[in-house]
């Protein structure tokens, strides 16, 4: 089983960027999107095969996530069932038999941390609904999480230590997460691998420099450590300021 996760930074963007190809080539059995930044009507997308399901912020043109499902789950869910945290979009649960897939599109905490109450509120609600749902199945959860968990996971950390995605209060969050029962996919098959980052600056050649940050990610329950085949990232595939990253799993929803 094979999931794509991107950050697209703007759907209707992103397809005038190669969009279409590069779904095309990854063939992806899930495909995960996060800042959609639009509402469904908004485009006409066709996937012959997948069934799309679409969870939009109220605010148009902001936030916004999508899964494009080769099988029908069971039941959909959006948000973590806190209404002040679920007007952005940020969240698709499908259930399936064998597990649940998600997609998460993290809050930023900002310039300055301005936000950090709300990211870490989030990070909260967030944190306790997948420990919820890993108490019935599995779980398997990508996106956007908008935090370079290690010093390893990007390029500059010293100047950037305390900003907006690596302040050590975000930082420990995911920490937090991770130990509730959660296994980072890339660095489980890929510990000591350096100068691998999935979002790079519009800013100073960034991109081409590889001045990037690893912030999107596959989580899975402890218990798939064993079922996980693959974990990359697509720096070479270009349409947004991140780029996309892959799971393969030797088990089948």
């Amino acid at each position: 089983m094979r999931l794509i996760s991107w950050n697209v930074n703007g759907l209707r963007a992103c397809m005038q960027k190669g969009f279409m190809d590069s779904f095309s080539a990854l063939d992806a059995d899930f495909f995960c999107l996060q800042e959609t930044k639009l509402q469904p009507e908004q485009i006409q997308l066709e996937l012959p095969g997948y069934t799309q399901f679409w969870c939009s912020a109220q605010k148009k043109g902001y936030s916004g996530t999508a899964i494009f499902a080769k099988k029908s789950p069971i039941s959909v869910t959006y948000g973590v069932g806190v209404e002040e945290l679920d007007t952005e979009g940020r969240l698709i649960i499908l259930e399936y038999d064998s597990c649940y897939i998600a997609t998460c599109y993290t809050p930023n905490a900002q310039d300055g941390l301005k936000r950090i109450d709300h990211r870490l509120a989030w990070d909260k609600a967030f944190r306790e609904k997948l420990s919820s749902l890993a108490e019935r199945k599995p779980v398997i959860v990508c996106g956007d999480l908008n935090v370079a968990h290690q010093e390893i996971d990007l390029k500059n950390p010293g100047p950037n230590r305390g900003s907006a995605g690596f302040s050590d209060e975000e930082r420990e969050s995911f920490t937090t997460l991770l130990e509730a029962g959660f296994t980072d996919t890339f660095r489980y098959l890929h510990p000591d691998a350096v100068g691998a980052y999935s979002w790079w600056s519009y800013r100073f050649n960034a991109r081409k420099n590889n001045a990037g940050w690893r912030i999107d990610y596959f989580l899975v329950s402890k218990e798939l450590n064993g079922a996980i085949k693959k974990a990359e990232i697509h720096p070479e595939i270009f349409g947004s300021d991140h780029c996309p990253v892959e799971l393969e799993l030797n088990m089948e929803v």
